[in-house]
């Protein structure tokens, strides 16, 4: 169960970094609503796409799928670390505004991290349905705490959210590494 939340807390981060970005151009209660469960049904579906795909691979990959894990979870902290704010800026402006098939590339856009958490999931052995449904769950109510406060909380604070979701990512890797060479589980 910690393992699980430690993979969920790197979501809340980074959505609440992507909402409280759109929170700043003030969105109506309608919109918030919209974009919330845009937002919940893309990060609860992604993972489990990614879920999928891990699963598969790790009953075939058998015991090196932890490693794959691992790897997989620092190369996805490292991913957010870089993060290019200005291109980050400029899709979740798109974002405030995208109707039909643009929403559709855009929701795919911001929840690739998702899927690659997803990808960490099915890897890790987690069983599936409640990692979807906390994911999607998470996703809305944090959109939604993202989008009322977005105006309030300064662009440094913005920013940082998706940093240290990366840096836990990575700390969850090494947590995990740590496990697995010295034997110990949790």
């Amino acid at each position: 169960m910690i393992r699980f939340a430690a993979l969920i807390l790197p979501l809340s981060l980074d959505t609440f970094a992507v909402a409280a970005s759109l929170g700043v151009a003030g969105l109506g209660r309608g919109e918030r609503l919209r974009l919330g469960v845009l937002f919940a049904a893309f990060e609860g579906g992604m993972p489990l796409v990614g879920l999928l795909a891990g699963a598969a691979l790790g009953r075939l990959i058998g015991g090196v799928a932890d490693y794959v894990a691992i790897a997989a979870l620092i190369g996805l902290g490292l991913y957010m670390l870089r993060s290019d704010d200005e291109a980050e800026e400029r899709r979740v402006a798109m974002f405030a505004h995208a109707r039909g098939i643009a929403m559709l590339g855009l929701g795919l856009s911001v929840s690739l991290d998702e899927l690659a958490i997803g990808f960490t999931i099915g890897l890790l052995r987690v069983p599936l349905v409640p990692a979807v449904v906390l994911i999607a769950a998470q996703a809305f109510v944090v959109s939604q705490l993202g989008f009322a406060l977005g105006g309030r909380v300064a662009e440094r604070v913005r920013e940082n959210a998706e940093r240290l979701a990366g840096v836990v990512l990575i700390a969850l890797a090494a947590l995990l590494l740590a496990s697995k060479l010295l034997g110990f589980s949790f």
